[in-house]
């Protein structure tokens, strides 16, 4: 039995591919980080540059998602333009870099979930408490119909917009230092540390690609995923832009790289306590946590579709190609996420003992979530290219700049990207000195990837020869 056919909507899509980046928290905690490490004002202009190059991208990217629906997206489409043990290979950078992602994201939630039921409440629970809980809820929810799960995230996505709005107005309109276009001001940004602002704001961006994972679930496989991922990714990027040059607004131009290094995360929440209700700091503090679920959810659901894909094409058992009869969903693909989040949850809950609190944050969130961008900045820059590679091989009715011109420029502009993020990986991941941990989490990214394709080059070229070989013995009647 597949998956179900033809459930989810352009709107119910986009809503999903919204919910993956967490706008909440990419506001709240990636946008005061980047001005925190950075030390530059062009944050808000870094958004409408990564912007352009994703839409660039998603041009030959959704066109290809009209010719192949596949739940697999990144790993189908490389298969297709260059090769299928390259496809191999790049199925299992995809499940590591998507496990990774979703994973890592329990550690934030937990930590939040435990802060607040500590403010709000009076409990003192430890951070893994609050992660098993969304743990649960995030397993059980992926057992059911995805649109059930897109009407939950539309709710919390809506939220989450309200909320980072009313603070855009209310940072705006305080605005100690006056407004100013700094924030997007070319030589802000094109300047020393250009690579380390877009290492970090494309992270924020993350998961702006799922929507071709749904492409068998969609009701029109030929324009769904386009528009539905050209129409979010736009939205991501004009909204994190005009929030970022909020932020600065709020706390001034010439104030707001040292506010952020000194509040972190909290920096908006900080700030929304000095003009704002104490009911409705409660309130952003509580969809802060929200937004985290939304996006534990959203990517668990990719990496279901991923499992399931990838044991129905052979690249993993087939057991993990199972659906539910009743919901028709992943339900292999599903369970063999929560038992892998699981198994994370136990083990950093056994090392965080004694630590304090903030260990949880950055380690099990910092060392993930960035090790899995770095892993799916990487798939995006081989699929642009395998993108050139189908089309050559195929007449289409797609135009050039589809075709060609974009993917190829999508290619080198991610490319770069990529090799930014890992030339400043250690400061990604918050460390002081360089040292041996950056290039364990690349590792553990690219190395299972490195090796199922040599696996798969191997096989085939075991399966070329035998033929050959057959032909020299004798044959006996």
């Amino acid at each position: 039995m597949g998956l179900g056919q033809r459930t989810i909507g352009i709107p119910a899509l986009v809503v999903m591919i919204i919910a993956a980046s967490a706008p909440l928290t990419v506001v709240a905690g990636g946008v005061s980080t980047n001005f925190a490490v950075t030390g530059m004002l062009g944050v808000p202009l870094s958004f409408v540059v990564l912007g352009v190059v994703l839409l660039i991208f998603s041009l030959g990217y959704t066109a290809m998602s009209r010719q192949i629906s596949n739940a697999g997206a990144f790993y189908a489409y490389i298969a297709e333009g260059l090769g299928k043990a390259s496809g191999v290979g790049a199925a299992m950078v995809a499940v590591v870099s998507y496990n990774l992602m979703q994973i890592g994201i329990y550690g934030l939630f937990g930590f939040a979930s435990a802060s607040f039921a500590g403010s709000l409440l009076g409990w003192d629970i430890p951070w893994w408490v609050g992660a098993l809980a969304g743990w649960l809820l995030v397993g059980v929810l992926g057992l059911n119909r995805v649109d059930f799960s897109a009407k939950l995230l539309g709710i919390v996505v809506a939220l989450e917009f309200l909320i980072v709005t009313v603070y855009d107005i209310i940072a705006i309109a305080q605005a100690p230092e006056g407004l100013d276009a700094s924030g997007f001001t070319p030589t802000e940004l094109f300047a020393p540390g250009l690579g380390a602002v877009l290492a970090f704001s494309i992270a924020a961006f993350m998961g702006f690609e799922s929507g071709t994972i749904y492409n068998e679930e969609v009701k029109d496989p030929k324009r769904t995923a386009r528009w539905a991922t050209l129409i979010a990714v736009s939205i991501i990027a004009v909204f994190y832009a005009f929030s970022a040059w909020s932020v600065a607004m709020g706390e001034g131009s010439s104030n707001v790289v040292a506010a952020a290094g000194e509040f972190g995360p909290d920096l908006i929440f900080v700030f929304l306590g000095k003009f704002a209700p104490t009911w409705f700091v409660d309130v952003a503090n509580l969809m802060f946590i929200t937004s985290l679920f939304a996006a534990l959810l959203a990517f668990h659901n990719v990496v279901a579709r991923y499992f399931y894909a990838m044991g129905r094409g052979g690249a993993l058992p087939s057991f993990l190609a199972r659906t539910s009869r009743r919901s028709h969903s992943p339900i292999a693909g599903s369970m063999t996420q929560s038992v892998l989040a699981l198994l994370v949850i136990i083990v950093f809950a056994i090392v965080s003992t004694g630590k304090e609190p903030l260990f949880i944050v950055l380690t099990m969130f910092t060392w993930m979530t960035n090790a899995g961008a770095y892993g799916l900045v990487l798939l995006m820059a081989l699929t642009s290219f395998a993108v050139l590679g189908y089309f050559a091989k195929r007449r289409t009715g797609d135009t050039l700049i589809t075709r060609v011109i974009a993917p190829l420029a999508a290619g080198l502009m991610l490319g770069y990207i990529f090799i930014q993020i890992v030339v400043n990986f250690d400061v990604l991941i918050g460390l002081e000195e360089p040292g041996a941990l950056p290039w364990v989490l690349q590792g553990i990214v690219i190395l299972p990837g490195v090796i199922a394709f040599l696996i798969a080059q191997w096989v085939r070229t075991e399966r070329h020869a035998a033929p050959a070989d057959e032909t020299v013995q004798p044959i006996n009647h």
